[in-house]
């Protein structure tokens, strides 16, 4: 499985918020952002100042994709 973060930058633009703005508000950190801008795992606590910040759930911003297996034949 993957983590995907593009539920986070729909709402973001829905809320004309751009990434500095998100970090700003919430007091997570610049690192903390770069790691969510590639689809990496951050602490559940940055992720509990996000949906703070935005007035949402965790289901609001995050996801858990399916790997596709590749099978060579």
């Amino acid at each position: 499985m993957s983590i995907s973060y593009d539920k986070l930058w729909k709402l973001t633009i829905d809320k004309k918020m751009n990434k500095t703005e998100l970090r700003d508000c919430s007091g997570i950190t610049s690192s903390t952002l770069s790691r969510l801008s590639k689809n990496q795992g951050v602490s559940l606590e940055a992720l509990e100042r996000i949906c703070r910040a935005l007035d949402c759930e965790i289901g609001d911003i995050v996801e858990f994709r399916e790997n596709k297996v590749i099978v060579d034949e």
